[in-house]
């Protein structure tokens, strides 16, 4: 059972950047980031697999970028030039059979905020 910790969710000014972290119990194949938006479903936003394959949201290619440090046991998400739709609850989750945005992922924590005016 992974548990997962996220934090660094704050609120910015449109272009700015903020990294978030996510502290889990045990490393896994597949780590990812959603979001949620009041009102809209869950989207996907970036994943990483453990051999260092990254997956992107088109909303979020070439600004976003996710890694991870092993020895740490933390995931991260740095955002770049972030616009007001980029306001969300952030959650980082462990374990997709496939490794996919799209799939049904095992674990979740419980989201940091991100506000961006």
């Amino acid at each position: 059972h992974v548990q997962l910790v996220e934090s660094g969710g704050d609120s910015v000014q449109a272009g700015g950047s903020l990294t978030l972290s996510c502290e889990y119990t045990e490393n896994s194949r597949c780590l990812g980031w959603f979001r949620q938006a009041p009102g809209k479903e869950r989207e996907g936003v970036a994943l990483i697999d453990n051999r260092g394959n990254r997956k992107y949201a088109d909303s979020v290619k070439d600004r976003f970028s996710i890694s991870k440090d092993n020895d740490k046991n933390t995931l991260y998400l740095q955002m770049n030039s972030l616009k007001p739709e980029d306001t969300a609850m952030y959650y980082c989750a462990a374990e997709a059979r496939r490794c996919l945005l799209a799939d049904q992922w095992t674990y979740w924590g419980k989201g940091t905020q991100v506000t961006v005016s």
